[in-house]
């Protein structure tokens, strides 16, 4: 079903198998020894495979957001009236045990075309799919999306439906295109039409542009100053190593880069910033992100493993004190390892 015969069909790798079942019922599937998941809908695994097995279902809009839905999973709903509910008519094609596809909404001619297109009116009553649609389009760079479902798309943004939504969902999308081959494509699907606006206004009139893989060294690399990485992170309750290493790259990344010649004060400043005095987790991270060749990389590693093995045998000093005559020792000895 969907995602999975989609994915066979582009010739790409399939995961886990999920099937639809019409016809039957929660009794008859926990009868037939199928151990029920779902909570919003009846899911339930196999007692063998652990496939996913789902209830054929329809879902009338009824209330807000991408949850206001009444399920019906009776027996008489149809495998095409399931299909009908998907978001897009790649995702609503479906093979019968014998390998036969079944494809009502003519999905396998929008992968043959490269096309993005929604199945019915029905993608409006979900403004999650705005994103979803902005993330396939991140995972899969050579579609396009119709011009029909970037018109529906730019409706519902206008209309204020991605408001509905909840930050969690909507950073979950986005971290997901974070790590898609082509990220960028993300922000300019939303930015066509209209979906960074109560979201992400920070991006507006910007096109970002990436070189590195992690999606966690990605976030970083968005055109943003610290207090737009701020207020973006605060909106979408970004996870804090990502807004960690946004930070880290505006107030340090420039400093380490020219750490052969930059003044010592400056440097110390950034090793002490980064809690180098701990551990080297934030300078290596951040060296990651800056890209350095090896030679580099090993180089200010050692600085940050000899800068926390400097110690002082004063004695007589405690607090404020010890800890003034600490650092300019390791000052000291930064700028002749420097050397």
């Amino acid at each position: 079903m969907g995602g999975a015969v989609r994915d066979a069909l582009l010739g790409r790798a399939v995961g886990d198998n999920d099937w639809v079942v019409v016809h039957s019922s929660v009794d008859q599937m926990l009868a037939l020894g199928f151990t029920q998941v779902g909570r919003d809908f009846p899911v339930f695994l196999h007692p063998d495979t652990h496939d996913e097995y789902a209830l054929a279902r329809t879902e009338r809009k009824q209330g807000q957001g991408h949850r206001g839905f009444v399920v019906d999973a009776s027996a008489e709903v149809t495998l095409e009236e399931d299909l009908q509910r998907r978001d897009l008519t790649i995702n609503a094609i479906a093979r019968d045990p014998q390998g036969n596809l079944i494809d009502p909404f003519g999905g396998a001619a929008d992968l043959e075309a490269h096309i993005f297109r929604h199945v019915s009116p029905a993608f409006a009553e979900d403004p999650l799919r705005v994103f979803r649609v902005a993330r396939f389009a991140s995972q899969l760079p050579e579609f396009s999306v119709a011009a029909e479902t970037q018109h529906l798309m730019r409706q519902m943004c206008e209309a204020g439906e991605l408001s509905s939504l909840s930050a969690e969902r909507v950073w979950q999308e986005t971290e997901k295109a974070l790590s898609a081959a082509a990220p960028e494509r993300f922000f300019n699907v939303l930015a066509q039409v209209a979906g960074l606006d109560f979201w992400m206004p920070e991006l507006r009139g910007q096109s970002p542009q990436f070189k590195r893989v992690e999606a966690v060294y990605r976030y970083a690399e968005l055109p943003l100053n610290e207090a737009e990485f701020d207020s973006l992170a605060n909106r979408l309750k970004v996870p804090g190593r990502y807004q960690q290493m946004a930070t880290d790259r505006l107030q340090w990344a420039d400093i380490v880069m020219q750490w052969q010649s930059i003044d010592v004060a400056s440097l110390a400043g950034a090793l002490q910033a980064l809690q180098v005095n701990h551990d080297n987790t934030r300078l290596l991270k951040l060296l990651e992100w800056l890209q350095l060749d090896q030679e580099q990389k090993d180089s200010l590693q050692q600085l940050g493993e000899g800068w926390r093995a400097v110690r002082i045998s004063e004695a007589g000093l405690s607090g404020k004190a010890y800890g003034n005559a600490l650092y300019k020792a390791r000052c000291e000895w930064l700028d002749q390892a420097r050397r």
